[in-house]
């Protein structure tokens, strides 16, 4: 039986340290690196990934749906997907995958798929393997790399995080329905045409008869408004304080210290979060 690696890259830290972390620890696998591209991604990710590129000195495959997000939302109805009905991720990223390895598992091939899971992620589950020939391996998780070891590949390969880590915690869409309220007030100060777009996404959808809305409870329209912005930037800081309050000092950790956006929040919207799209 013939062998196929491959790895998914969601243009974030993790998919990346695990791509570095492959190509230094089993240099000898023909590793077939991936991206399914929705069309809908920051130009922050586009540039990680071509730094990525340089790096691991081999082309990443751009994996195009047939169809694009604007499809599939007129297929759905105008309806936005969201955690309970995630069919962005069913029709943009895990359809071209199983598009682009299906040919292989049919004909008899061994797939490894691998997936940038941590070890310090007990509650994520991962992907499931769709086909008798699919195998799904968490090389991070197997190696007890947690997220200080990602960052240090990172760093020590010299492609650093990327660049929308200062303001998002996660790849994904500009529109993705896993953000955190201060992502989207940061969205709108960042790539404020990427914010108008969601807007008008979310509004044919709610006047279509949507049940959603990007943000939890609220539209676009209403967490926009300046007084609202101010609530949701004192929330926030808020819960930075007490985070820190809270955390252990670790000399160990130097440089770790900065609170994630999902871990200010909670980690119940991690844990659910689509493997494939997230960070």
């Amino acid at each position: 039986m013939t062998e196929r690696h491959v790895l998914g890259l969601s243009g974030g830290r993790d998919s990346a340290a695990l791509a570095v972390f492959m190509r230094q620890t089993y240099p000898e696998l023909d590793v077939g690196y991936f991206f399914t591209d929705t069309g809908k991604e920051l130009p922050e990710v586009y540039e990680f990934l071509g730094r990525l590129e340089g790096f691991l000195g081999k082309r990443i495959a751009y994996l195009n749906p047939d169809r694009n997000f604007d499809f599939w939302l007129r297929e759905y109805g105008n309806f936005l997907p969201s955690p309970r009905t995630r069919w962005c991720t069913r029709q943009l990223k895990l359809r071209p995958l199983e598009r682009w390895i299906r040919d292989d598992l049919n004909a008899g091939t061994s797939v490894m798929s691998y997936v940038a899971i941590r070890a310090d992620e007990p509650e994520r589950i991962g992907m499931h393997a769709t086909h008798p020939n699919l195998q799904v391996r968490f090389p991070l998780r197997e190696h007890g790399l947690d997220r200080a070891a990602v960052v240090d590949l990172l760093e020590s390969s010299g492609l650093g995080l990327p660049t929308y880590y200062r303001w998002r915690s996660r790849s994904g869409c500009t529109f993705c329905f896993y953000q955190q309220k201060i992502e989207w007030v940061r969205l709108k100060r960042e790539h404020p045409d990427a914010f108008e777009e969601a807007k008008r996404y979310e509004k044919t959808a709610l006047e279509s008869g949507s049940p959603f809305t990007w943000s939890d409870r609220e539209s676009l329209a209403e967490l926009e408004r300046p007084e609202r912005v101010a609530e949701i930037e004192a929330d926030y800081e808020a819960r930075l304080a007490r985070k820190r309050l809270r955390r252990p000092k670790n000399p160990l950790r130097t440089g770790l210290e900065d609170i994630e956006i999902d871990e200010a929040y909670g980690t119940a919207e991690v844990a659910a979060s689509c493997v494939i799209c997230h960070k």
